[in-house]
């Protein structure tokens, strides 16, 4: 499939040059032509030959989603650690970051992203060697699925920098997003993001979780600090702008996060259950600033694992919330790109939702894709039983893989 659409894709792309370069410059295309008076009586009642309509273009994207199997739909939805596809490490392993990791393609790998065709892979630290490995081991992935991958990473620059922190790699360093942030410059932020989209492309990377669009207001927040750029919500908001347009530039598709705002907690989604007791006008005046104004300079929102009761009524977690996610991103925000979850592998989620029982709510309540569950085949599995008994209708699975494609087809994914 994937040769055959980057063939069609060319084609049309051909035509369609082809028709623009035929076309005089001071002529609108397909604007009929204004009458001019007739000489003659002859010529008044001379009916003009009618013009022939030209043939609409075919959508590469909606073709390739027409072509595709259900299976092979579901597994668009699914961002894993290539470690999940090693069937013989268990969950455990998967997770742990000190855990040895896979840093090449196996054939038994192939084997389980034929069987799971997943949408894309999260290239974590364990899975990094030197420039030349991790080169090859995108492309030999890319290679074997069916359908082109998103090939992630988490580099924000700073304390989260998998490839920029890693001795092997001779890339620029930087202190933080806070540190880069002081200036108020948003040019210093797009520089950022221009420099580390640029290094990410080099090796074969073609998404990344960056920047963090939290706004840092409580100091003792463990996970967030200097990984926010500012603790001023329009300082922050503009300077999120900044890095989006650099990443931009290099051509990365880049992600928000975390959705809506986890810069007020004081606890970990990594090990529990996170609230922010705060209510809507509150998050509208602070959290939600840095994403209300750049919902169309990125491609992608990661959803956090915090729970919001006093907008939503209740304990779910925002990436599993249809408030959150439907009413309030999608709606009141109008975002129209790709929503992510963060790791369904958090004890955030795994302490209260199976693998499949997490997955099968965040598609319900609006995301697109579900970063890492806590198991793949069951998380899968769950997916494809709720698309083929209507829990998850049709329609509903079709928005999310046509964002997704249109998505790939926009970064020039598809056709690579």
């Amino acid at each position: 499939m994937k040769k055959r659409f980057a063939a069609f894709v060319s084609t049309v792309l051909a035509a369609v040059l082809c028709a623009c370069s035929a076309a005089p410059k001071d002529v609108l295309p397909n604007k009929a032509a204004q009458p001019t008076e007739a000489p003659t009586q002859q010529a008044q009642t001379t009916q003009a030959a009618p013009t022939e309509q030209p043939t609409p273009e075919p959508d590469p994207v909606q073709q390739l989603l027409e072509e595709m199997t259900l299976e092979q739909k579901v597994g668009q939805l699914f961002l894993v650690r290539p470690d999940s596809l090693d069937l013989s490490q268990t969950q455990d392993q998967i997770n742990d970051a000190k855990a040895d990791g896979v840093t090449d393609l196996t054939d038994a790998m192939r084997q389980t992203l034929a069987e799971y065709p997943v949408g894309g892979v999260v290239i974590f630290g364990k899975n990094l060697e030197s420039p030349q490995q991790i080169t090859q081991f995108l492309d030999d992935l890319q290679q074997a699925s069916d359908t082109p991958l998103f090939t992630a990473i988490d580099e924000e620059g700073g304390l989260v920098a998998r490839l920029a922190n890693n001795a092997a790699f001779d890339l620029p360093q930087y202190e933080s997003a806070a540190a880069v942030g002081t200036s108020g410059n948003p040019e210093d932020a797009r520089a950022m993001g221009r420099t580390i989209g640029g290094y990410l492309k080099e090796y074969g990377f073609n998404l990344d979780f960056a920047p963090v669009a939290d706004v840092n207001t409580n100091p003792d927040n463990p996970v967030i600090g200097t990984r926010a750029f500012s603790s001023e919500p329009q300082t922050a908001a503009d300077l999120v702008g900044g890095a989006c347009a650099g990443f931009a530039d290099a051509g990365i598709a880049c992600t928000l996060k975390h959705f809506p705002g986890h810069g007020d907690t004081s606890e970990d989604t990594h090990v529990g259950t996170v609230t922010l007791n705060k209510t809507l006008d509150d998050l509208r005046s602070c959290e939600l600033v840095p994403f209300a104004q750049n919902v169309n300079n990125a491609p992608l929102i990661m959803a956090a694992h915090i729970t919001v009761p006093q907008v939503t009524g209740d304990d779910t977690p925002a990436s599993l919330s249809s408030v959150m996610l439907t009413d309030l991103l999608r709606g009141e925000l109008g975002y129209q790109g790709l929503i992510v979850t963060d790791s369904l592998a958090m004890q955030a989620i795994t302490d209260v939702y199976t693998p499949g029982q997490a997955a099968v709510k965040a598609l319900q309540a609006g995301a697109d894709l579900l970063l890492m569950p806590n198991g793949l085949a069951d998380a899968y599995t769950a997916v494809l039983e709720a698309a083929q008994d209507g829990t998850i209708p049709q329609q509903r699975l079709d928005e999310s893989v046509q964002r997704i494609l249109q998505c790939k087809y926009q970064y020039g994914i598809l056709t690579q």
